[in-house]
């Protein structure tokens, strides 16, 4: 399996800013940035190697709510894209991929509509990620503010039988908390479901990384960071040199 360990800063989208939620509750969301473009091109110079851009907007509402400013992020950056937020149809999926991203995250239709993404991969192969967010070890849906009945690992399992090639777990219950990350549940999940697992949610400093990274052998790729880096509990190129002498 692929030990490479990418550092990838994410980017919040919500009424054109960029912003971090606690728990993914709107009702607890701050702003960083009334720039996000601005942003992105601050984390390319800092190193990143890969952007993960969510709609928050668009996850819940079910509809790409901010279009010309992912168009803009996409085109300007040199790094790739990995994008999230209400991607609920195939036109959806392509109309992302064909501005440039190139990843597509699904996540309610993963558990609501199993079938869209089989022919999603059929059409777009790697490109398609799935979002496994859970909260108590069931997946939440539509941007997070749904219960469903089904597992972490039985949807995990279920988008490898589908010939998804990549999953992001988040633990909804850490997100942008700083609690540090749910190490023990991810590298399950990524044994579980024997492919390549990007983990999310609740880091709060080098050593929730470090602790990441020491699980890579079972299937752990990498790590997005959110409230961390935007409060200064991580620099990004202090991070990056550090995971650099881990290896």
């Amino acid at each position: 399996m692929n030990q490479e360990f990418e550092l990838i800063p994410a980017i919040d989208l919500k009424d054109g800013k960029c912003v971090r939620l606690q728990e993914g509750r709107l009702s607890h969301a701050t702003r960083y940035s009334d720039d996000p473009l601005a942003t992105a091109l601050r984390w390319q110079e800092l190193g990143a190697q890969r952007l993960h851009l969510i709609d928050l907007d668009g996850a819940f509402s079910g509809s790409t709510a901010h279009l010309g400013l992912i168009r803009s992020i996409i085109r300007e950056l040199r790094i790739p894209v990995q994008f999230g937020g209400g991607l609920r149809t195939l036109d959806q999926i392509g109309r992302i991929l064909d501005l440039g991203a190139g990843r597509a995250i699904l996540g309610t239709v993963a558990v609501e509509k199993p079938e869209l993404v089989a022919e999603a991969v059929k059409r777009y192969a790697g490109a398609i990620v799935v979002g496994v967010d859970a909260r108590a070890g069931l997946v939440a849906v539509r941007g997070w503010v749904d219960q469903s009945i089904v597992t972490a690992t039985r949807l995990a399992l279920g988008m490898k039988d589908l010939g998804v090639e990549r999953l992001v777990y988040t633990d909804v219950s850490r997100d942008g908390m700083l609690t540090g990350a749910n190490v023990d549940e991810t590298e399950q999940l990524a044994r579980a479901a024997g492919i390549p697992v990007i983990a999310s949610g609740g880091i709060s400093g080098p050593d929730d990384v470090r602790a990441l990274w020491e699980r890579r052998r079972s299937g752990i790729e990498g790590v997005v960071l959110g409230r961390a880096l935007y409060e200064g509990k991580l620099d990004y190129r202090d991070l990056a040199a550090r995971a650099a002498a881990w290896s």
